[in-house]
């Protein structure tokens, strides 16, 4: 797929992409990649997608926001994690950035790809996103080859790093390794596939009906039809001359207009013939059937994204489907995202990360935020004890936050 909104995608290939070379961040010498769609710049082509589409793009970002949550716990006798959850490496980012950072990559391509840096010594740990769109899987499916620009590739300016759990060294002495997060697919072994990917038609018409919307505003919702103009020409050079001049006064997208030149008569009968349509109403149940589509390929909610705001809001239905966004879209993404994390960190810094979690809030509250827990499960008909030692334990660590 090209940089061009198109209705029919490759997703992948299984073809190998050959380079000129290979970069300078590892020892390992690699020459040929696999290609990531029919001309190897699908990535491209979904960024510009997710740019254009107005209801695709606010999915793809509710969607990371919601995975990446609202920071993370932690267990706070382990100074380690403490220091990665508030500066994850060298550029101060917190964890909680990387996270989303790889959530919007994982929504957008289904493909995600952190860089680990630590020393011979083990004495320090960073994490890094990398840009999804710059990565691209060696042939030997054990490096990943980073260049700033696949369309126009060249190998003095690209960086291959080992693929995680192996390492390799830099030219700096650190030692690197990329996690590549991938959505299962099958037929699909060295990349994964976006998770809309039904819906690639539904998004490009959301994008081209709103085009559509705005090149109607720009012709002054002139109509479309056939201009018959009288006017006696020599050549055909002279035509189109004319022609050229008329389409800049009268012409527009929609609006189009079929230009007739006839030769001159004593009167002038030059005139405009409207082709009338009624097709506002398709149009509007295009786009909205669109939309629609559009959420269920991405195996969201509607009231999560904004789309039902204009219908009235209804806390209710927004915490009903938070519920079930949490317990089969946004937990699988986290444990996803933070298993290999809590490995690296538990093998690098030799400590336990298993407490370590994403906090998930929900978008609204349902009970005042001044109850107290057992208040809350009374109201909810549940057992409780107002003096549990467990309870003050919990109101403790809120009253932290």
């Amino acid at each position: 797929m090209t940089n061009k909104i198109a209705t029919r995608v490759v997703v992948a290939s299984n073809r190998s992409e050959p380079l000129l070379g290979s970069g300078g961040g590892g020892k390992a010498e690699v020459d040929r990649v696999w290609k990531w769609g029919s001309d190897n710049l699908l990535p491209n082509a979904l960024s510009l997608l997710a740019r254009r589409s107005v209801a695709h793009r606010r999915i793809i970002n509710d969607k990371a926001d919601y995975i990446a949550g609202k920071g993370v716990i932690y267990d706070d006798g382990i100074p380690q994690l403490s220091h990665l959850a508030t500066c994850a490496n060298g550029d101060g980012e917190s964890l909680r950035s990387v996270l989303s950072r790889l959530a919007m990559d994982m929504a957008m391509f289904g493909n995600a790809f952190m860089e680990v840096v630590t020393d011979a010594r083990h004495s320090f740990l960073s994490f890094y996103q990398i840009d999804a769109s710059k990565c691209r899987l060696a042939e030997d499916s054990k490096h990943v080859v980073v260049h700033h620009d696949w369309s126009a590739y060249r190998a003095a300016e690209a960086t291959t790093l080992a693929l995680y759990p192996e390492f390799s060294e830099a030219a700096d002495g650190t030692l690197r390794t990329v996690v590549h997060y991938k959505s299962y697919e099958p037929m699909f072994s060295h990349y994964g596939v976006a998770p809309y990917i039904a819906g690639l038609d539904a998004a490009a018409i959301v994008y081209k009906t709103d085009h559509w919307n705005i090149s109607r505003i720009d012709n002054a919702f002139q109509l479309s039809g056939v201009m018959m103009l009288d006017n006696a020409v020599d050549s055909e050079q002279e035509a189109d001359r004319i022609v050229r001049i008329a389409e800049e006064k009268f012409a527009g997208n929609p609006g189009q207009v079929l230009f007739v030149l006839r030769g001159e008569s004593e009167n002038d009968n030059s005139r405009f013939i409207p082709i009338n349509t009624s097709s506002d109403g398709d149009w509007q149940r295009l786009h909205t059937q669109a939309e629609s589509d559009l959420v269920v390929a991405h195996s969201w909610f509607r009231s999560l994204s904004g789309l039902d705001y204009a219908s009235g809001f209804s806390t209710e239905r927004i915490l009903n489907e938070y519920e079930v966004a949490l317990n089969t879209v946004i937990l699988p993404q986290q444990a996803e995202l933070m298993e290999p994390l809590r490995a690296i960190i538990r093998m690098v810094l030799g400590v336990d990360a298993s407490s370590l979690e994403i906090v998930n809030r929900p978008p609204t509250r349902s009970k005042p935020g001044y109850m107290r827990i057992w208040e809350a499960r009374k109201a909810d008909g549940l057992d409780y004890d107002e003096h549990s030692p467990e309870q003050q334990r919990f109101l403790a660590e809120i009253s932290k936050t």
